[in-house]
């Protein structure tokens, strides 16, 4: 299990893509969001699910 730190930068982020959503909708805004912080609970289970960034070759980062 890993633990995943929130930054500052990236609850702005969220703030942002919440607020720009409730333009529209605020249920779907609200959707959103908890979709986004799903996926990231995913992490802590799954640390090496999604894809290598080949771009970066360095070997800490796992397969």
């Amino acid at each position: 299990m890993v633990q995943i730190n929130c930054t500052f930068q990236a609850k702005n982020d969220l703030k942002d893509i919440a607020d720009y959503i409730s333009k529209d909708s605020k249920r779907y805004a609200k959707l959103q969001v908890d979709r986004i912080k799903q996926k990231t609970q995913v992490l802590k289970s799954h640390q090496y699910s999604g894809k290598k960034v080949v771009e970066i070759d360095r070997k800490t980062l796992g397969n």
